[in-house]
């Protein structure tokens, strides 16, 4: 399984909303800049994401976005969900899928090991979390030099 650059971009961009916010609103042109990601696509993420609740958004010369809850309350997983649809790694593991071979199929719970291992890491690590490694690792930087 492949996140695709939506997915990644998405989560990129919810932390750039999460480390720039001072309350005032975010202009698309900025984020673009700091995330080396085209205005055209980085649009149609934010689109999604304020679509979905997880970022306002504001029109006017002062408008832009701005992420819409604390940072702990998202996760990779719900951002990665978003944009990619179902982190299963198999159809038959999709919720209502239905699959002849599950009765006798011995790959099965490899695949359903493989799955609880994504949405372990994906479900436990917020926004948040990010924020404080980027803080942490640009901290650390300081003594480098």
């Amino acid at each position: 399984m492949k996140i695709s650059t939506k997915g990644r971009y998405a989560v990129r961009v919810m932390l750039d909303l999460a480390l720039n916010n001072t309350g005032e609103c975010i202009k698309v042109k900025d984020i673009a800049a700091r995330q080396d990601i085209s205005e055209k696509y980085l649009e149609q993420i934010i689109a999604m994401l304020n679509k979905a609740g997880y970022v306002n958004s504001v029109r006017g010369a002062q408008g832009g976005y701005r992420i819409a809850k604390n940072p702990e309350e998202y996760t990779v997983g719900m951002i990665l969900r978003l944009t990619e649809g179902s982190m299963a790694p198999v159809a038959c593991l999709d919720d209502g899928a239905a699959c002849e071979q599950c009765d006798t199929c011995e790959t099965l719970e490899v695949w359903k090991q493989l799955y609880d291992a994504i949405n372990g890491v994906i479900d436990n690590v917020t926004i948040a979390d990010l924020v404080a490694r980027r803080k942490q690792r640009e901290g650390s930087l300081d003594y480098c030099i």
